[in-house]
């Protein structure tokens, strides 16, 4: 049985098809995370499992139940919003208590459930602060605490770590999944930052207009993207427009492979910058010249220029940084790609 389910679930608003016909089943204690664009549908299908948002079709169900026409209130589930939403006048244990008192939750079993929570989001020594004296980090922690107070069936977090910098959100991230596989809990966690969603989850949903456009394990969805959207969205891909010849697509000498079954004129070569090769001139290959750089720690991401038959191409390759402190700007050298990591599409 599904910890939730989606059955053909459309909700339209004007003429936009937020969610369109969607079905989707997350598994008991998974952790999925819904990644995708702006206004692709990520957060109505949020609203529409919380019962925030009715939906115009279809039925949602959690843990087996029709819920659709059960209002938000009573639905076995916590959420945690991107403004944390936080009781301004309650300290962090009282934040953490709020859904547990509203519940009617004898005292002595609800002082025991928020010292445990205190001590699984780390925050004993805030016990008694109030959100305006604790940091955004923490604060999520507390809003976090709170959601999984009354020991729901489903957490949604919709964009929760977006609000913070980048150290602490990298940090988070992390206590997020540490916390969600101690209680496990199902969850759907929405973002639009790939780097989180492939950190994070046992599945990724990508969505485009209302619909997922692909769903499988991370390293699924990064290495065998399965539609041109999500080998444009997930990874930073270099594009390039290639003329199929003889049944046959190349990028002059960086490589050669067959073009898809019934596709002729021209195809959408999509390649990764970490699998393209730069080499020395001398090693064979696309020549190629450096015409830009951006440091990236350990990696450091050169731009490449070339030409083939006559036209200008660019593009992205990720390499070591100290393998990149011996090229200069306007380097000479050259670029392969093995077959097997081009990825082409219909364009």
């Amino acid at each position: 049985m599904s910890a939730i389910g989606l059955e053909r679930v459309s909700r339209h608003f004007g003429r936009v098809r937020a969610l369109d016909d969607l079905s989707l089943d997350v598994a008991p204690g998974e952790l999925l995370a819904l990644l995708g664009p702006s206004g692709c549908g990520k957060t109505t299908f949020l609203r529409v499992v919380a019962g925030l948002e009715r939906p115009d079709g279809g039925r949602v169900l959690i843990g087996g139940t029709d819920v659709t026409a059960l209002p938000a209130r009573k639905r076995p589930i916590g959420m945690v919003f991107q403004s944390y939403a936080l009781f301004p006048n309650l300290t962090v244990a009282g934040n953490i208590r709020f859904p547990l008192d509203v519940r009617h939750v004898p005292r002595a079993q609800a002082d025991k459930r928020v010292a445990e929570l205190l001590e699984l989001v780390q925050l004993e020594a805030e016990t008694s602060r109030y959100p305006h004296q604790i940091s955004g980090g923490q604060a999520q922690r507390c809003a976090l605490a709170r959601a999984l107070a009354p020991r729901p069936q489903v957490l949604l977090l919709d964009e929760p770590l977006s609000a913070l910098d980048v150290v602490v959100r990298s940090q988070l991230r992390d206590e997020i999944r540490r916390v969600q596989q101690s209680v496990g809990t199902t969850t759907v966690y929405v973002t639009h930052d790939q780097s989180e969603a492939l950190a994070i989850a046992d599945r990724v949903a990508l969505m485009n207009r209302g619909r997922i456009e692909q769903i499988g394990r991370p390293e699924e969805v990064y290495r065998a993207p399965a539609s041109l959207f999500s080998a444009t969205f997930v990874g930073g891909r270099n594009a390039l427009e290639l003329p199929v010849v003889n049944g046959r697509v190349t990028l002059g000498a960086a490589f050669e492979l067959a073009a898809p079954a019934n596709v002729n004129g021209r195809v959408m070569a999509l390649i990764a910058p970490e699998d393209v090769v730069v080499g020395r001139p001398t090693d064979g290959g696309l020549p190629a010249m450096v015409s830009g750089r951006t440091f990236h720690g350990a990696v450091t991401r050169l731009a490449l220029s070339t030409e083939v038959d006559g036209r200008p191409v660019s593009l992205s390759a990720d390499v070591p940084s100290r393998v990149a402190l011996g090229l200069d700007d306007r380097a000479a050298v050259t670029l392969r790609v093995e077959p097997d990591h081009v990825r082409l599409f219909p364009e």
